[in-house]
């Protein structure tokens, strides 16, 4: 198991790249692609179909930094015990490693810029208001850094005070409203959309259009971090989708799936994959999800947790701290977030991954009849 998990981001590139032999078994013709972003690069593994491009599955890990990790665990698993059972003849493989690579090399969430990229696939920009999130502006002296971290446990404290008076005067699910929406007013602020593409959404914006023009069906499974029940997997689709959660946890067999309204939401990359299907394929099938692998749990004590790390880390970053337990305690947590170093835990994403995986492409008809 421990080989599939890396320890730094050169690490687990190399593994990837490392992987071509594995693919070019099924698609002799698989070749890596690397593009550059800044001083890093996105790698992608890409195999054709030999008899027609009936469909393609598409793996994307990274997107959030730090949760890259897990997902490129996932994907080099399936490359090396379910690839095989992938109708080869008539469906495309495309594998992504770190579309926000800065993020992950550093074990940050956002890219070089603070932006989260899951925000930032805005799709009417030009009329987009940057003051849209009103909770988060209502909350900012939550989100926004405010200054050195003195003190760990009054640092921590403190942000619990402000946590719980925002959960009696304003209710939790303005706060998760807030998180939820992105901002686009703060730029050192948590859950920054920013001010314009990032060119790792632009990367991936091309990817996706190159996709559904090629291919009658596309099946993209987005790997992600932190949401949901503990050591499980959560399946995570837009309302554009079409289906509702319980026709989509009979057709894939899943036990967790939530769905989004994208007015809601705003800048996600699988809500905008089916904008582009929408406006432009109409024809073609889509189905486009983020795979979610919990960690802190689904109650409201451990999304106060949640809202607590993220808080924190960030402050971290911008304002720093002159106290050595206020930055290990900070990073402890934010690693338990997004990448726990613990056995269980990497086990049930390996187990709950093969799992989605296998459901999902029986389910498309994209596993070979009998598998």
């Amino acid at each position: 198991m421990s080989h599939y998990f890396s320890s730094s981001y050169e690490e687990s590139r190399e593994k990837f790249i490392n992987l071509l032999p594995h693919v070019k078994r099924y698609y002799p013709k698989a070749e890596v692609i690397s593009h550059s972003i800044g001083e890093d690069t996105i790698d992608l593994i890409l195999g054709e179909p030999t008899q027609g491009r009936e469909s393609l599955l598409l793996m994307t890990i990274g997107e959030h930094g730090i949760e890259g990790y897990a997902g490129a665990a996932v994907t080099h698993q399936f490359i090396e015990t379910q690839l095989s059972n992938v109708r080869h003849e008539t469906t495309g493989v495309c594998f992504i490693h770190a579309i926000n690579p800065w993020g992950m090399k550093h074990f940050r969430r956002v890219n070089e810029h603070n932006v989260d990229l899951n925000r930032n696939y805005v799709i009417d920009r030009d009329h987009l208001p940057r003051n849209i999130n009103q909770e988060y502006e209502r909350m900012r002296h939550l989100f926004v850094p405010d200054g050195v971290i003195d003190n760990y446990h009054e640092a921590r404290e403190h942000i619990y005070s402000f946590l719980g008076s925002g959960i009696k005067l304003d209710g939790f699910e303005a706060m998760s409203s807030a998180k939820g929406m992105g901002q686009y007013q703060f730029p050192k602020g948590v859950y920054y959309g920013g001010e314009e593409d990032e060119p790792s959404a632009i990367f991936l914006k091309g990817v996706q259009q190159d996709l559904l023009e090629r291919y009658d069906k596309v099946i993209h499974m987005d790997w992600h971090t932190a949401l949901g029940p503990t050591n499980e997997v959560t399946m995570v689709i837009s309302e554009r989708d079409g289906r509702n959660e319980d026709d989509l946890k009979q057709t894939y067999k899943l036990k967790n799936v939530k769905t989004f309204d994208p007015d809601e939401v705003l800048g996600d990359s699988t809500n905008h994959f089916y904008y582009v299907r929408d406006t432009e394929f109409p024809e073609k099938r889509l189905v486009s999800a983020l795979f979610e692998f919990g960690t802190f749990g689904t109650s409201t004590k451990a999304s106060i947790r949640e809202f607590l790390t993220i808080i924190l880390e960030n402050r971290l970053y911008f304002e720093g701290t002159k106290d050595p337990e206020a930055r290990n305690g900070i990073r402890n947590e934010f690693m338990a977030m997004f990448y726990p170093d613990d056995a269980s835990w990497r086990e049930a994403v390996l187990r709950e991954g093969a799992s989605a995986i296998e459901h999902v492409l029986k389910a498309e008809s994209l596993w070979k009849t009998g598998e």
